[in-house]
């Protein structure tokens, strides 16, 4: 269904939707991963966002991102100089990825705990994004729907676990995937809910066996 978002774009601080505005979602999913303050955002640019990503301040924008910014805030344009201040470190290289969407991010975040976030998506116009990795592991996140990320062990009943505790709780389904790098080890539940999601229900996944972290990522 086309809404008047699709038309008019986002609220946002410009230039441009695709590379300002969705380059900013993109570097907020990687900061949202984390959960941790940021110490260092590696950033690779390919396609459009290589090319031409420095005259739409691409660049300040995934940073925004990175530091938890929306689109619309008034720093975005100052977020290099605002992660200067903090001691982040950054850079920025442009790489080749024949079959990637032209305006594709390869975003990592090292926190200063240690703990790190990997994230490629790509901005898909009108400040749209669709997410297709989450440290390693597939997904497919656009940010239409809350959608909570569950780091999980790939351990039998993990997935009727939450699936059960989710039906008890009255939260329907969207959509569900499940990725996993080798059998028996570490993966992501996605799923989409039409629900609100608070938080002690969030609190109450984590505790369920197998489970690693749970994560809500809100509709944007």
């Amino acid at each position: 269904m086309t809404t008047v978002f699709d038309i008019i774009g986002p609220i946002m601080i410009g230039p441009s939707s695709s590379h300002t505005a969705g380059a900013v979602r993109l570097g907020r999913v990687a900061w949202k991963m984390l959960e941790d303050e940021v110490a260092e955002a590696h950033v690779k640019f390919a396609g459009s966002f290589a090319q031409t990503g420095k005259g739409h301040g691409t660049d300040r924008a995934v940073i925004a991102g990175c530091l938890g910014m929306h689109s619309w805030y008034d720093d975005v344009p100052r977020s290099l100089e605002i992660a200067d201040e903090k001691g982040i470190v950054y850079d920025f290289e442009n790489v080749d990825l024949p079959d990637a969407h032209p305006n594709t991010a390869i975003i990592h975040l090292i926190g200063k705990s240690g703990k790190e976030s990997l994230v490629e998506g790509a901005s898909i116009g009108g400040g749209n994004i669709m997410v297709q990795s989450v440290n390693g592991m597939d997904v497919e996140y656009t940010g239409k729907n809350n959608t909570i990320l569950i780091r999980h062990m790939d351990k039998p009943g993990a997935i009727a676990a939450v699936t059960n505790f989710m039906f008890y709780a009255d939260m329907n389904i969207a959509s569900f995937r499940m990725s996993r790098k080798k059998r028996g080890g570490e993966a992501l539940m996605m799923i989409e809910t039409d629900n609100e999601v608070p938080e002690s229900f969030l609190t109450s996944l984590k505790i369920l066996p197998n489970v690693i972290n749970v994560i809500l990522m809100k509709k944007l």
